[in-house]
């Protein structure tokens, strides 16, 4: 019996290397085992540092005849996937005694990322903010029943499509890695994407936009529940603040400074940044000081709401705070803007090149470096913005041009004024 097995077993091996099946069968201790060359297991170590070792996967397979058609069913799967190059150490591999031994889910660590994480970082709106930041995209663009190893997790970046989207996961699954002391490389997805398609809305498009809440308000139905019913004047309000300064949404809801924005003594019109918000505290100056009149936004009226809406939230905690940002984002859709309320800070900054600001005094302004103002903010200078910047340029360069005409007029007909005056002088001294 012992010897049919053993026939048996060499047949399949050759059977699988003439499929180019990089696996073969052995018996072990009255079990099959398939043997093939692996990623390192979790917790291994790779002597050679080739990345690569032999493993021995026991399946629980009984060395029988039955056992044998699992066992070459499971070498020709197995060979798929190291083909492929899409196998990852799971259950099915690593042996349920390994799993409950050394290692967990990604969804169990989930449970205790926030605990976790702010063992080394002091909680503030910020640090929240961060935090869901990193934990948001981790959940979203992995598998929670999957064991939390390098090899899930840079299989669940290589599965995103988007660009964007797998830098952010990446982003988000480093921090996820680093609370949990998990060894993983992720420098192939540190690099910033190319660009992709942003609407920036030009400065007529904008003020067109803020008309789009009037219109709401005459074409909405009559089921509208009187307790929000002028709610869209907030919003209103606050598509005016993010155009005229800039600003991230969620710098109008944390600890907005109210009184002093209708303060008289606010002469430049500024807005107070909390110190409690992404880059600190810092005073935002407005572009276009014209719009504030135009779009109302100095209205004791919409402030009451903004009070009130704050009030009812909690604007010391991030859940709350995203909430209020996310209902902004729903306001734009709502009305029907092809603009996100993030577009409005990028036109903000694109206008403020256009105008000549100095760079610095924008990325100032806007409450991030230099660095971030060049490669972020402008990158989206559209075809339309570098025409408008191109042409006011040249513009700028005609005016030079008349001006340095006119006084090179002015400094001919000054000679000739000196000339008759000498002229003048010298018939007086005949006369």
């Amino acid at each position: 019996m012992q010897t049919k097995l053993q026939q048996e077993v060499e047949l399949i091996n050759i059977r699988l290397k003439s499929a180019k099946t990089k696996v073969t069968i052995r018996e072990s201790n009255g079990s099959l085992q398939l043997r093939a060359t692996l990623p390192i297991k979790p917790g291994d170590n790779d002597i050679k540092g080739t990345g690569r070792k032999q493993y021995n996967l026991s399946l629980n397979i009984p060395a029988n005849s039955d056992g044998l058609r699992t066992a070459e069913e499971e070498s020709q799967e197995l060979g798929k996937l190291i083909a492929r190059k899409n196998f990852v150490w799971n259950e099915k591999y690593l042996g349920n005694e390994i799993i409950k031994k050394d290692f967990k889910t990604i969804g169990e660590l989930l449970t205790q990322f926030e605990c976790e994480y702010f063992k080394t970082h002091k909680r503030t709106i910020k640090s929240e903010h961060t935090f869901f930041y990193y934990f948001s995209r981790t959940q979203r663009f992995t598998n929670s029943q999957d064991l939390a190893t390098a090899e899930n997790l840079i299989n669940s970046i290589e599965k995103i499509d988007k660009e964007w989207a797998r830098y952010n996961a990446a982003r988000a699954i480093s921090a996820f890695c680093i609370t949990f002391k998990i060894a993983i490389n992720l420098s192939k997805y540190s690099k910033i994407p190319n660009n992709s398609y942003r609407k920036i809305p030009t400065d007529v498009e904008i003020s067109q936009g803020i008309n789009k809440f009037e219109s709401y308000l005459n074409n909405r139905g009559n089921q509208v529940n009187q307790d929000v019913q002028d709610s869209w004047k907030l919003w209103r309000w606050t598509y005016g603040m993010l155009a005229v300064f800039g600003l991230r949404p969620r710098e109008l809801f944390i600890n907005p400074d109210i009184n002093w924005w209708l303060s008289s003594e606010n002469v430049d019109l500024s807005w107070k940044v909390n110190r409690d918000c992404k880059t600190g505290e810092r005073q935002a100056l407005p572009l276009y000081r014209q719009w504030i009149e135009e779009f109302d936004l100095r209205n004791p009226k919409y402030l009451e709401m903004l009070e009130t809406v704050i009030n009812k939230k909690d604007s010391t905690k991030h859940a709350e705070i995203t909430a209020l940002t996310q209902r902004v984002s729903w306001w734009f859709r709502k009305i029907g803007l092809d603009f996100k309320p993030y577009d409005l800070r990028h036109a903000w900054a694109i206008r403020a090149h256009v105008l000549g600001i100095p760079i610095k005094a924008a990325a100032d302004n806007l409450g991030h470096s230099v660095q971030v103002h060049t490669q972020t903010y402008q990158r989206w200078f559209s075809l339309d913005m570098r025409k408008l910047a191109i042409n006011q340029a040249l513009s700028k360069r005609d005016e030079i041009e008349v001006i340095r005409d006119e006084n090179w007029q002015l400094k001919i007909e000054n000679e000739r004024l000196k000339l008759e005056i000498e002229k003048l002088k010298m018939n007086m001294v005949y006369k």
